[in-house]
């Protein structure tokens, strides 16, 4: 039994029958679970309540969008980072450092009266965008190897049910309440699960060995802000406007310094060798499809159904209907993700692709009815489920128990450009095609279409990749044997 193992039995706990969970290792899997959720619904959870932001603090649309830039930048940078720094010095103390950044940063909104107060709250939380990827090493290194595959699933669905489950609450709040409500939950819920994770969660043997690359954290930060600054602000400034233009540039410059220094290191932030394997690489392509497929799910769902009827596709539905509309594929995407641990991970992720494939051909056909609607997302959300809940075994498959956390962080980073890239395009194409009513200008049914077919093809071309992603040996050890 490994040092894990000990800190997390009790002395005189019975032995369970072998391939039966104990009390313990469901309680630790639901801790580590809900922190995942915690995280994941801060990604979703102010795009109900926008107009209620700009209106409370006095701000413009530019100024709204720099509220979810702040996260996704600061994410960016955290989760590769958060990864590396829990392979050398321990994946649970990292969990809590993120978690205590949740913490501190829903506080600073929840207290916060202007913009500016606004963003730096939303970059700190940011920081918390490396919680998923670390619960997920963390529960694959704990948990014995007959139940790691049903806690990973589980942990890495919650990156699709929490931004799924936190329209709905934020429509809700906005209906009944104020805005400051959502991040009084966060904060809450974070105080919640900190001290239980210090209580259950043990901090495994770490195995990796040398010290933290900060130049390469440093060129890497900047080749990611460089990418996703003007995914984010292209809109604003114009696709063609120079700046735009010369950030992407840069950005494919210092990628590419970066790989070079990183494979000059003996200790690098990303073990560029092992990320380029094609289990691992592909694996990481096919997640920034996937991730492209459920973010477009989320602009595209709650704003389609709230538009008027006189667009020819809306139903003129409140925020909370909106929400609402998406609950039922967050709930399959939390009651399938079981399904995927079942399956190999190849499989998993081919048969969820091609179901969110067929999810968005739901939705380009059948437009009449709100039901209809709501059948597309919810297929859409099982496929999401099934896929997410794959990728990180495939990741664990291929790479080396000290490199678990940093490969998972690189993951978790290209569903974050894939989520990046479709609000970008799908922005751009909802801007692009439109129709006026009553003076204003709102998305056309063929621009929806036309996101949604993108959608789909993304989904497929997530299917594909991972038909060509070769076996490897499990490397992941049990441990959590109570």
């Amino acid at each position: 039994m490994s040092r894990a193992a000990e800190l997390a039995a009790p002395a005189a706990a019975p032995v369970p029958a072998k391939g039966s969970w104990s009390g313990r290792q469901i309680a630790v899997v639901l801790v580590i679970g809900l922190a995942a959720l915690m995280v994941s619904l801060t990604q979703s959870l102010l795009i109900p309540v926008m107009s209620e932001l700009g209106a409370e603090l006095n701000a413009s649309a530019d100024g709204i969008a720099w509220i979810f830039t702040s996260t996704l930048l600061v994410g960016a940078v955290a989760v590769p980072t958060f990864g590396r720094l829990g392979d050398l010095y321990g994946t649970r103390k990292m969990l809590l450092v993120a978690l205590g950044a949740l913490i501190a940063g829903s506080l600073i909104c929840a207290l916060s009266t202007s913009l500016p107060m606004m963003i730096a709250g939303r970059a700190v939380v940011g920081l918390s965008a490396a919680t998923i990827p670390l619960a997920i090493s963390l529960v694959g290194v704990i948990l014995p190897r007959e139940h790691a595959g049903s806690g990973i699933a589980l942990i890495s669905a919650m990156l699709g049910v929490g931004g799924a489950l936190g329209l709905p609450l934020a429509g809700l709040v906005a209906q009944y309440a104020d805005y400051h409500v959502l991040f009084w939950i966060c904060v809450v819920g974070g105080i919640l699960v900190v001290p239980a994770i210090l209580r259950m969660v043990p901090e495994p043997d770490r195995t990796a060995k040398g010290t933290m690359d900060i130049p390469g954290t440093l060129l890497l930060a900047a080749a990611m802000l460089s990418l996703l600054l003007p995914l984010a602000q292209g809109e604003s400034w114009g696709w063609t406007d120079p700046l735009t233009i010369g950030l992407l540039i840069l950005a494919v410059v210092l990628l590419a310094a970066f790989v070079l220094l990183e494979l000059r290191l003996k200790s690098p932030l990303v073990d560029v060798r092992t990320s380029a394997r094609p289990s691992v690489l592909l694996t990481n392509l096919a997640s920034l499809c996937v991730g492209f497929a459920l973010f477009a799910t989320l602009i595209g769902t709650a704003s389609y159904v709230q538009a008027p009827a006189a667009t020819g596709y809306g139903f003129g539905s409140s925020i909370l209907v909106g929400g609402l509309c998406m609950l039922p594929g967050g709930l399959m995407m939390l009651l399938l993700s079981p399904v995927s641990a079942k399956l190999r991970p190849r499989t998993a992720l081919t048969v969820g692709a091609l179901i969110i494939a067929a999810g968005f051909g739901t939705r380009i056909i059948l437009t009449d009815h709100l039901w209809q609607v709501i059948l597309g997302a919810t297929i859409a959300g099982a496929g999401t489920g099934i896929a997410y809940a794959a990728m990180p075994g495939l990741i664990m498959h291929a790479t080396p128990r000290s490199e678990l956390a940093a490969a998972n962080g690189l993951n978790t980073l290209f569903r974050s450009v894939g989520s990046s890239l479709a609000s970008a395009i799908g922005g751009a194409i909802l801007a692009a095609q439109t129709i006026t009513l009553a003076g204003h200008a709102l998305p056309s049914l063929t621009a929806y279409r036309t996101l949604f077919a993108i959608c789909a093809g993304a989904a497929v071309l997530a299917a594909a990749l991972a038909t060509v992603i070769p076996r490897s040996s499990t490397t992941a050890d049990a441990a959590l044997t109570d």
